[in-house]
């Protein structure tokens, strides 16, 4: 996670006794005046959060309740780095027609935007926004998390603790309104960001007492959040409420739901109940985004890692009728169960390739029209398994990998709107390839680890194993 470090550069002078005497007292005055009662230090921060920042994008018209298939920036990305290396992925961006790129308001690569009530600091998240602004894109920012004094932390620029614990604590109810507030800033702060989701994976929201998601008090956030912005702007597209759609074994019964199930397992009954909770009792919804994974909570895939993806066409399909369908928004997918340290190294790149490309069908047949990576790009080196360009610190970095093809593509062939069409495949071939199609494109995706012969959409060609064709039609 982003954190300020102020560091002061000490010089030596030799200065008279009485000079140095009144070089101390400024010192003591700047200190007193950048330190509120209490000790809570101001320093760099300003109180003109709101002030609209650099030249923002000026955007089509009034927005859509969808954006398309983009990525979400993390702690590393291509704000920062060499210049030729940044310049490079920005380049790549915008040839692609910029994609939609999702920012976090704290975290992942954001400073902490209100050290104390009512002074900011906004430079990470400044530069992040810059980024997107210059290589195209759509930017979309999700509101988590939040200032420490409004969580039971301490206030002040060097007191922000960045530990995963205390970055996910959500703030207390006395502070929903200022997180609101915050919210509204950060809108007025750049008026071309067109797009907010409310809060990441109810993070903070349990309920330890009762065993289950504080739905109640995400909801009375939420509902906070959403007028605040449509105060500022009654156009500005509001989503949640960004559930991690877990799910259990199939054989499991406690907390497993009995309704929505399949061979990829039961969905977590909390979660659908907290999901039910929001969807009932909010203030409005512009679109609906959840996120989650194929696989189960033990990170079983099943019955294998291709048809485990089924499960995201049934819960997409679930959340559909649930809100009669609002546009479907995933805030992130995952096909590839990550390791002790949350890296996912197992897979070959063709592998991963295969079956992202099959979730990112599924999630499509389920009624999706948006969706983002989350591009966990490295902060060094040249592996970077899974990562849409390698790292930019070097002039040599920022170069395309094969997961940004794929989702550049699917966002250039599929966007939202699109028709969809059933295309022919041959029989003995159904079981082996994964098939989306339109009127121009059909992806074609090979499931099995060996070469195969394929007759898609009348046309017969050999697929190496685990390869993604795309087809014109």
């Amino acid at each position: 996670m982003g954190r300020h470090e102020w560091n002061m550069r000490t010089r030596r002078w030799r200065l008279t006794a009485l000079l140095g005497v009144g070089v101390a007292a400024v010192a003591l005055i700047v200190t007193l005046v950048n330190t509120l009662p209490g000790g809570a230090s101001t320093a760099g921060t300003s109180r003109d959060g709101d002030k609209v920042h650099g030249t923002p994008a000026t955007p089509p018209g009034r927005p859509e309740p969808y954006v398309g298939w983009g990525f979400t920036h993390t702690q590393y990305s291509a704000d920062q780095g060499s210049d030729a290396a940044t310049d490079r992925v920005a380049g790549l961006l915008a040839k692609s027609g910029g994609l939609p790129q999702d920012q976090a308001l704290m975290g992942w690569g954001a400073d902490n935007p209100e050290p104390v009530k009512g002074h900011y600091d906004f430079g990470a998240m400044d530069r992040r926004i810059d980024f997107i602004r210059r290589s195209g894109g759509t930017p979309v920012v999700t509101l988590c998390c939040s200032p420490d004094w409004m969580k039971g932390g301490r206030a002040g620029v060097d007191n922000t603790d960045w530990s995963q614990a205390a970055l996910e604590t959500a703030p207390t109810p006395d502070h929903y309104q200022d997180f609101a507030d915050l919210a509204a800033t950060v809108a007025r702060r750049y008026p071309d960001v067109r797009h907010f989701i409310v809060w990441n994976e109810f993070k903070g929201f349990w309920n330890n007492a009762e065993g289950r998601w504080d739905y109640e008090g995400y909801t009375t956030m939420y509902n906070l959040v959403y007028k605040a912005l449509k105060k500022v702007d009654k156009d500005i597209m509001v989503g949640g409420p960004y559930l991690a759609m877990d799910s259990v074994d199939p054989r499991q019964q406690e907390n497993a739901s009995t309704a929505l199930r399949g061979a990829w397992g039961a969905m977590d009954q909390r979660v659908l109940d907290a999901f039910g909770y929001w969807n009932s009792h909010r203030a409005g919804a512009d679109f609906v985004v959840v996120d989650g994974s194929s696989y189960t909570n033990d990170d079983d895939l099943l019955p294998n890692e291709f048809a485990a993806t089924e499960k995201l066409t049934a819960v997409g399909e679930w959340v559909r009728q649930q809100t009669h369908d609002l546009p479907l928004w995933w805030a992130e997918y995952y096909v590839e169960p990550a390791d002790g340290k949350d890296e996912r190294r197992t897979w070959s790149e063709a592998h991963r390739l295969a079956v992202h490309a099959t979730g990112m069908i599924a999630m499509v047949k389920g009624g999706a029209d948006s969706g983002f990576y989350w591009n966990p790009e490295e902060k060094t080196g040249t592996d970077c398994p899974g990562c849409l360009w390698t790292p930019t610190d070097t002039p040599d970095g920022g170069r395309e990998l094969p997961l940004y093809d794929l989702v550049s593509r699917f966002d250039r062939a599929f966007p939202p709107g699109t028709r969809y069409e059933t295309v022919s495949v041959a029989q003995d071939d159904v079981p082996n390839v994964r098939v989306l199609a339109d009127s121009r494109t059909v992806l074609v995706v090979n499931i099995l680890d060996r070469t195969i012969s394929a007759q898609v959409d009348g046309k017969r060609f050999d697929m190496h194993a685990y390869e993604v064709r795309w087809l014109d039609r």
